[in-house]
């Protein structure tokens, strides 16, 4: 089901069904800056940005804690949220922490994630830096290398926060203690080396983002594989899939409990070839699998 916690759609989505009338328990958003004014998007909570709070979080693996020090909002504290890989997570924290120049204070606490060891890697950016290839060195991690983060970057990391390890703390009194004992040793407003420019740099050279536009294609191509029929039945909560080829012969019946097991069972079997029918059939075995969950008509190709 992914490595923990990398829980796969299928665990989300059956969680999200079970436990639905969870979904709006919790109103730590209100009051809460939009996360849109950071530059790399996550799961995490802007309380303050002013130089009154010189304290950001990483909670790691324990996503729950973040949300319960967001809804608290203690004085001091800036940004919370989890980190749970090794790679993207820690680029995050480095893009997002030197984005915020009166942030001094970096907590590392909650239960650091297996495998990914976000935490470790996060300690030894501070204690060994990274190689020639940007390969954080003594890392845990299965892959800590911060591809998309210059070493200007890593720096000033490095150089102007301070990080707090209280990895696997998970009592939310001495966090909140630590962060009010940081808040009176006072801030500081750090230096910002070029950031902007090496931030400017390396997504003009590398990175554009495109505004998705509505399509619909005047041409479809047909795939020389042939064509899906797909039908569940609610009662056994089992979806068919027919294979045809191209004139209309059966070639192969599929079935399953899911979208996932279907559309994996017919990418390995070759049974599909062209993009754009791959991400159709996604589409609509998601949508037959959803037909089940919610008991509404399934209906191939509607709009």
């Amino acid at each position: 089901m992914g490595c923990n916690p990398c829980w796969s759609a299928v665990v989300s989505n059956t969680f999200d069904k079970v436990f639905s009338d969870l979904k709006n328990i919790h109103s730590i958003e209100d009051n809460i800056i939009s996360t849109d004014i950071l530059p790399a998007a996550g799961e995490y909570h802007v309380l303050n940005l002013d130089e009154l709070s010189p304290v950001a979080i990483s909670t790691l693996s324990n996503s729950k804690l973040a949300d319960e020090l967001a809804g608290l909002k203690p004085k001091g504290l800036s940004i919370v949220g989890k980190t749970e890989t090794e790679n993207i997570g820690v680029e995050k924290i480095i893009k997002n922490v030197l984005a915020v120049p009166s942030i001094k204070y970096l907590i590392l606490c909650g239960k650091d994630s297996e495998g990914h060891y976000s935490g470790n890697t996060l300690m030894k950016i501070f204690e060994n830096g990274v190689d020639n290839n940007n390969k954080v060195i003594d890392s845990k991690g299965r892959k800590p290398v911060l591809i998309n983060t210059l070493k200007e970057e890593i720096e000033s990391f490095r150089k102007n926060v301070i990080v707090i390890n209280m990895i696997g703390c998970e009592n939310t009194n001495n966090i909140l203690d630590k962060i009010e004992e940081l808040r009176k040793k006072g801030f500081q407003i750090h230096e910002n080396i070029n950031i902007k420019s090496a931030e400017n740099k390396a997504h003009n050279t590398n990175t554009k983002t495109v505004t998705a536009l509505e399509k619909n294609p005047d041409n479809v191509k047909l795939d020389k594989e042939g064509y899906f029929v797909i039908m569940p039945e609610y009662k056994r909560k089992t979806i068919i899939v027919e294979h045809y080829s191209n004139n209309n012969e059966l070639l192969h019946i599929i079935q399953g409990e899911n979208a996932r097991n279907i559309y994996w069972t017919i990418i390995e079997h070759n049974w599909i070839s062209e993009l754009s029918h791959a991400a159709y059939l996604g589409k609509e075995l998601t949508l037959a699998e959803l037909s089940i969950i919610s008991g509404n008509k399934y209906v191939q190709d509607k709009a």
